[in-house]
């Protein structure tokens, strides 16, 4: 199998269920910044004579390959960070402060060629942050995540400080491989998966690229189960409606009419959807804040014809994620809003299924 594959020469590459995405995706941003992040951290732990700071940079960077392929598969509980490895971090943080006392003030890198590498990777890890906010907004995040990756740009600099007073007082050589021209060995035995996690290499990234678009809106096959269970519930109570469910970016993904389902009910369930997606609540929640004196007063005025303020449209959450929404328009407010929240009691189950 040939490296280059020439399928993103036109700047777009391909997630699991999407096709032609550009590489600006915020997405592959974040697992791109991750990658340089690793990456990064390679190239101080090969430097590192500190053997337990060396071991858990190492540790570092398998957290690091975790939460990648939690953006590739965030439905996977096998993918989250613990509240553990986060006091890891900031145990180790609070015993290097213990060891030297800060100057105050700010500081300017460069005092050290090893401190200075470490600068760069904290500032790495600043952006890999923001990236990691930015992807949680539209699609969701693991919040352990986020905090860890908090506390780890807080661990690189609390390291880097540390190793500019070793290098005050003449010790740097104790911390520094090259420093000592000492050249980090082989371990034996590593195994063969270690090596391609230290490596990061491209086959690795590109694999875990695929996964991106796994989990961050609801599918069709999702959307047209849920629309099942739906039809089933509303027949059950005499109402003839018409179901849509769309993505989080509330462009439809699939809407049924059920028969003798009024016409104008089919734009309706659409605008009930689209509005539920684009403020994170029902629509029956939104259609007592937008009343005079309330949170969104005027908002109805605001957005014309394009939002709907009556009961039916309901936002549909995995792990705190929107990743769409479903709009019911056949009956009253209240009956259409009892129908969607129907939706969201199954809406589990189907995202169980397989």
């Amino acid at each position: 199998m040939k490296v280059y594959t020439k399928q993103g020469d036109k700047g777009t590459t391909s997630l699991i269920k999407t096709k032609n995405i550009p590489k600006s995706d915020d997405r592959i941003q974040l697992v791109g910044t991750m990658d340089e992040l690793t990456s990064q951290i390679g190239m101080i732990r090969c430097r590192m004579a500190l053997s337990e700071t060396a071991a858990l940079l190492k540790e570092i960077q398998n957290n690091l390959m975790t939460i990648m392929a939690g953006v590739a598969d965030p439905y996977n509980i096998k993918y989250r960070l613990k509240e553990e490895q986060v006091l890891a971090l900031e145990q180790e943080i609070d015993r290097m402060e213990g060891l030297f006392a800060r100057r105050p003030g700010f500081v300017l890198p460069g005092d050290n060629p090893l401190s200075a590498q470490i600068d760069v990777t904290r500032t790495v890890a600043r952006r890999c942050e923001r990236w990691l906010s930015l992807v949680s907004i539209r699609y969701g995040a693991d919040n352990m995540a986020k905090k860890y990756l908090n506390r780890l740009s807080d661990y690189f600099y609390i390291l880097a400080r540390y190793v500019d007073d070793l290098a005050r007082n003449g010790q740097l050589a104790g911390a520094d491989k090259q420093a000592a021209a000492e050249y980090p060995k082989k371990e034996e035995g590593e195994s063969v998966m270690e090596k391609v996690s230290e490596q990061m290499s491209e086959q690795v990234i590109r694999e875990v690229m695929k996964r991106i678009g796994q989990g961050g809106k609801i599918t069709l096959r999702q959307a047209k189960r849920l629309i099942e269970r739906v039809e089933e519930y509303a027949g059950s109570t005499g109402l003839q409606a018409v179901i849509a469910v769309c993505g989080p970016d509330g462009n439809p993904v699939a809407v049924h009419v059920m028969d003798d389902a009024y016409l104008v009910s089919f734009e309706v369930a659409l605008k009930k959807a689209y509005t539920s997606a684009s403020v994170k609540m029902s629509t029956m929640e939104l259609a007592e804040l937008i009343k005079p004196g309330n949170t969104f007063q005027g908002l109805d005025k605001l957005q014309g014809d394009k939002m709907v303020f009556f009961g039916g449209g309901v936002p549909l959450f995995a792990d705190g994620r929107l990743i769409g929404a479903l709009g019911v328009s056949g009956g009253t407010g209240e009956q259409d809003d009892g129908i969607a929240q129907y939706a969201l009691k199954v809406l589990p189950e189907i995202l169980e299924e397989r």
